[in-house]
């Protein structure tokens, strides 16, 4: 590009003196003399080929085009600061950075890490448990994982897999006095709710499930609630009551019998899934993509199907 800029410090003076329409205050702000922006104000008018300023006496006022110029030059000094902060991001060859809801990261995914840690010995994997949205422009993340609709804009997304909810509990409670045996059973049973922010709104809550099945003395409205779907998982393996779950979640708990599905292993699917999001334009690493092939292998696999 052939394309002649301005001298950054001339830019930086401008702004100063236009934001606080005052040279002495701007010298203040930049911790300059009021001459020295006097003089980097004139190099961008010459530049320019205009007054950006009108000289009142001791006071200054923006001429029109500068004015409109005022939005421009802030958004271009905020994207420079973006530019520098992916800067002074620290040299990652052999690590992966990856943010995913509390649940997901220590249900789903810290239960399957160590298959990819084998398989990877030297490539460190940092998990960020963050139930926010993360700014790929201001975290050093590499990679996200979202319950959601998918279609995010300003990123490369890819749907990781899809999610269902089920009945499970602990296994003591398919025994004793109140076996479940059916979904008329459970009217004897605390029935746990998943409350956490990132529920979908398709997803059956506990009186829509039994509704749906013609179960009319369970109260679906009874029971206890809780804001993160790994606490309904806990509350139901330590025999507390029957959660209406994510499968996926619930998934390592139920391959390892600290949960059962007492009626089924079917579950009813809902709108959202888990989606595999990137920033655009960042080079992927060998580590990101040996992390990206392992974890679209584990949620293909059958292992986590129960």
């Amino acid at each position: 590009m052939n394309t002649a800029y301005p001298p950054l410090n001339a830019l930086r003076a401008f702004e100063a003196a236009a934001r606080r329409l005052s040279f002495t205050k701007a010298a203040e702000d930049l911790d300059v003399t009021p001459g020295a922006i006097s003089q980097q104000v004139k190099i961008l008018e010459d530049f320019v080929g205009q007054p950006l300023f009108r000289r009142l006496g001791r006071a200054v006022e923006l001429t029109d085009s500068a004015r409109a110029s005022m939005p421009l030059l802030r958004e271009a000094f905020e994207r420079i600061d973006d530019a520098v902060r992916q800067m002074r991001l620290p040299l990652r060859r052999e690590r992966v950075s990856v943010s995913a809801a509390p649940s997901f990261a220590s249900k789903w995914l810290v239960p399957r890490i160590d298959r990819f840690q084998a398989a990877n010995p030297d490539v460190q994997v940092w998990v960020a448990a963050d139930m926010n949205l993360v700014d790929f422009a201001y975290a050093d993340v590499d990679l996200a994982v979202r319950y959601g609709p998918g279609f995010y804009e300003g990123v490369t997304s890819e749907m990781l897999m899809g999610e269902e909810v089920l009945p499970v509990c602990s296994p003591t409670l398919l025994e004793g006095a109140k076996p479940l045996r059916t979904p008329q059973d459970l009217a004897g049973h605390t029935l746990l709710h998943d409350v956490s922010p990132d529920n979908d709104p398709s997803c059956p809550d506990w009186s829509m499930w039994l509704t749906a099945r013609g179960v009319q003395r369970a109260d679906g409205n009874q029971g206890l609630r809780f804001n993160q779907s790994a606490m309904v998982i806990d509350a139901a393996a330590s025999g507390r009551g029957v959660a209406l779950a994510k499968r996926a979640i619930a998934a390592a708990d139920l391959q390892s019998g600290r949960l059962v599905a007492p009626f089924s292993g079917e579950g009813d699917k809902v709108g959202f899934a888990y989606w595999l999001v990137r920033p655009k334009g960042r080079t992927m690493t060998p580590a990101l993509k040996a992390f990206l092939d392992w974890i679209k292998s584990e949620a293909t696999g059958d292992d986590w199907v129960i």
